[in-house]
């Protein structure tokens, strides 16, 4: 349970540095039972983030700082930032307009889902290991691409290629084109305000990727408010979950080329789509914690069952 007061004067006159802060923001999220994930695993990590990007100190900062005496705007900047935090639960990357993937650096604001993902991992190594040996990978799509942050990695991961993008939510394709231009790639990364592959011009991809809304609705419901502040729309993949899967794979059939295929992230879904679409094969990619929650469709397996 949070403390009575626990932004009062008397609390915050005892925290003079950065690292008071740190220690006392962790035992916050603790008390308030604080959902994590979104920028950070732990509260140690996403409240350091919090005080560095607060005081404007690089992401990098040497511990030292940690013990530097703070300032009277400082103390009321970090005040203003744990409040909204703790007792608003407003997630970490929409206080700071940010979230990173990598090295990458991406807007974002309420009108996205704020971006984590395994294709990070993926892309491009393993996911051109899926393709056969000296394939070059020509054009390529992100579906369900929210902030357009896929879409980028995929342009940065391989350089030759053409890159579409597509989201049902206007206000989220607002925000895409702005990380679009802000990486310089508008003229390889192509958006498309579509549900799916409805309104996106005919084209053959070798590899459709996707990390679409797959979570069920009562799970959705349930979520803790951090998670709810984020568009429903990017969540919520219908009474099983796999409402936008199912359209996703029917169409991809058309859309690749014989050597392609349909990689998608499904979070806990594994034994609903090894039950329902067992006749297409689904391969699970490894993932570096063990979830292995990316499963990969072949286009010849599409072409014959869908």
């Amino acid at each position: 349970m949070i403390p009575p007061d626990p932004f009062g004067a008397a609390r915050l006159a005892r925290l003079r540095t950065p690292g008071d802060w740190l220690a006392y923001a962790e035992k916050l999220y603790a008390r308030a039972g604080l959902a994590l994930g979104q920028v950070a695993t732990d509260a140690h990590d996403e409240a350091l983030y919090l005080i560095l990007r607060t005081l404007e100190l690089p992401l990098d900062s040497e511990a030292a700082v940690l013990a530097r005496p703070l300032r009277a705007p400082q103390r009321a900047a970090l005040e203003a930032v744990f409040r909204r935090r703790v007792l608003d639960r407003v997630p970490a990357a929409y206080l700071t307009r940010e979230a990173w993937l990598g090295e990458h650096r991406f807007y974002v604001d309420e009108r996205v889902i704020i971006p984590r993902s395994y294709f990070l991992e993926m892309i491009p190594e393993l996911l051109a290991a899926q393709l056969p040996r000296g394939t070059k990978v020509r054009r390529t799509v992100d579906v369900c691409t929210g902030s357009g942050c896929l879409a980028i990695l995929l342009a940065h991961g391989f350089p030759g290629a053409q890159v579409d993008a597509c989201d049902l939510s206007p206000p989220a394709l607002a925000v895409a084109e702005r990380n679009v231009r802000e990486h310089g790639l508008g003229r390889r990364v192509a958006l498309y305000e579509s549900d799916v592959f409805d309104a996106v011009p005919a084209a053959k991809y070798d590899f459709i990727l996707s990390n679409p809304p797959y979570e069920p609705s009562a799970l959705v419901d349930a979520q803790a408010p951090e998670f709810a502040a984020e568009p429903r729309l990017a969540h919520d993949g219908g009474k099983d979950g796999l409402v936008i899967v199912r359209k996703l794979l029917r169409q991809a059939r058309t859309r690749l080329q014989p050597h392609g295929f349909v990689v998608i992230e499904v979070g806990g879904l594994r034994k609903a789509i090894d039950r329902e679409f067992a006749a297409l094969k689904p391969e699970w990619l490894p993932t570096q914690d063990g979830n292995d929650c990316v499963v990969l469709f072949r286009a010849a397996g599409l072409a014959k069952h869908v």
